[in-house]
């Protein structure tokens, strides 16, 4: 007889249905698994064997052979522990079959019995409901995968739970969504003392989704600024989080028992290579801007990071995804995040202070900033130059207006665009394309005038003409306007010239 249980295998953010067969036939005893397992897989036999030993379930004396099928499918990870025990214990007639075959099961096996959580959960409770099947997973994941509705989730502590749950004795209650606690950060925008203009670029930025680039002298609150973005961001929509926990799940960082409202701020070191910023190493994983996901990407020292690696951000910055293409994996990965940049105006960073500016000025400052490319450069919505900070500022009066206040702007101008983009594909302004931008981004005849002035002088690309345009939007959804009128442009182009030799 062959009894069969179902588990999944991850392709990327994706869960693939597989079969694992169990056969217990005449012949020398043995535990066998094909099916193209790695070493984790193979692994699985002792600790099934621990389990049940545990349990003080003894295998008959013959040959035990495991089929996961597709035969052709990679198989990776520990996760598979759990459906390889169940078909055994179908084959050896412990649990029902039926019961067994309408179950996706995955997590690992302790030697005790006990479950221990694994990634992918979410993902795996995805693929349960496409196949109509319920999901059976670790009591620690239940919360995770109970978020997908139309599936049963079935969360047990242990392997002795679960047999207990199959053949009637005590029954497990299907596990309930969770949310993971965000926590309460200190960081507020009234900590910023001066630096107005860089704060309204912040707004703005949060606003639309605009990427923004800071150059600034050393101290003078670049990466302060940045730190502070998540606090004016709204938290995400119920299909936002969804997706960004499905990348987080496979990447094993849903560890609190359920998913999180709260945007992800990633801040990769300079020395990252391009496979952990893009995606990519043993087995194609989400890199840095899959992590970021619908939240903000923060590049410190910005220049300082390798050609190669900035040139990749080319690509996923316009199309919101990227495709990590290896010998064994073409993978796609979505990515629409927010990128926030911070960079010294030149090596030794004091190119713009009159008072300790460095004697190879200016070609200093062209030379370091020469690093970020003019294609990457031109996909950066707003550059803004942030000055340095006297100490004597530090004792001014607290500003009157912090992360609250500003987050209720740009929850605002979120609904807005939430309610003018209700029929996709675009979420926020800076999604915008096309005739759509087009419709929704028309200046009155004094913007489009000054626009047209401003292209033909400073030459602006196709790409900035209409990044400007998104930007001019934004900034006349924060002020309440329908239309987007001449100062909206006027600010807009404010941001697109500066730090540009025109300027």
């Amino acid at each position: 007889m062959v009894a069969r249980a179902y588990t999944v295998a991850f392709e990327g953010v994706e869960a693939r249905l597989v079969e694992v067969q169990c056969a217990v036939t005449a012949g020398l005893p043995g535990f066998t698994i094909v099916g193209l397992p790695d070493k984790a897989v193979s692994e699985a036999r002792e600790r099934v064997r621990a389990a049940l030993a545990a349990l003080s379930i003894a295998l008959p004396s013959k040959k035990v052979t495991v089929n996961l099928s597709p035969a052709d499918l990679p198989k990776e990870g520990s996760h598979f522990d759990l459906p390889i025990a169940l078909a055994l214990l179908a084959a050896i007639e412990v649990l029902p079959e039926e019961e067994v075959a309408g179950t996706v099961a995955l997590g690992e096996l302790s030697l005790s019995g006990d479950l221990v959580p694994v990634i992918g959960a979410l993902p795996a409770a995805m693929a349960a409901a496409e196949e109509e099947r319920r999901l059976l997973c670790p009591a620690a994941c239940g919360a995770e995968a109970a978020w997908v509705d139309a599936v049963e989730v079935i969360a047990a502590p242990s392997l002795a739970r679960v047999i207990r749950h199959f053949t009637g004795q005590q029954l497990i209650e299907p596990a309930q969504a969770g949310l993971a606690t965000a926590p309460d950060s200190p960081r507020d925008l009234r900590d910023v003392k001066g630096q107005e203009r860089a704060k309204r670029a912040l707004e703005i930025a949060a606003a639309g989704r605009h990427h923004l680039l800071l150059v600034g002298t050393p101290g003078s609150g670049k990466s302060m600024l940045a730190a502070r973005l998540p606090g004016i961001l709204p938290p995400l929509s119920p299909e936002e989080a969804l997706e960004t926990s499905m990348i987080h799940s496979v990447s094993g960082l849903l560890t609190e028992g359920g998913i999180s409202r709260t945007r992800p701020f990633r801040e990769p070191h300079h020395t990252a290579s391009i496979a952990a910023i893009a995606g990519g190493g043993r087995g194609a994983k989400p890199g840095e801007i899959s992590l970021a996901h619908n939240g903000v990407l923060f590049l410190d020292e910005l220049p300082e990071f390798p050609r190669a690696v900035l040139e990749t951000l080319r690509q996923p910055i316009e199309t919101g995804e990227v495709i990590v293409a290896r010998a064994n994996a073409h993978l796609r990965y979505p990515c629409r995040f927010l990128l926030i940049a911070a960079a010294n105006p030149c090596r030794c960073g004091y190119l713009s202070d009159p008072e300790r500016a460095c004697a190879r000025a200016p070609g200093c400052g062209e030379e370091y900033l020469g690093r970020i490319s003019g294609p990457l450069m031109d996909r950066i919505d707003l550059r803004v130059e942030v000055p340095p900070v006297a100490f004597t500022d530090l004792d001014l009066p607290t500003p009157p207006e912090g992360s609250t206040e500003v987050a209720i702007r740009v929850h605002a101008a979120r609904e807005i665009q939430t309610a003018r983009f209700a029929q996709g594909p675009a979420r926020v302004n800076a999604d915008a394309e096309g005739r759509q931008l087009e419709e929704i981004a028309a200046p009155d005849a004094e913007g489009r005038d000054l626009l047209l002035r401003v292209a033909e002088r400073f030459g602006l690309s196709a790409r900035g003409y209409h990044r400007v345009l998104r930007v001019a939007r934004t900034i006349a959804d924060l002020d309440g306007s329908e239309a987007v009128r001449r100062p909206h442009v006027a600010e807009a182009v404010g941001y697109r010239l500066a730090l540009g030799r025109e300027a």
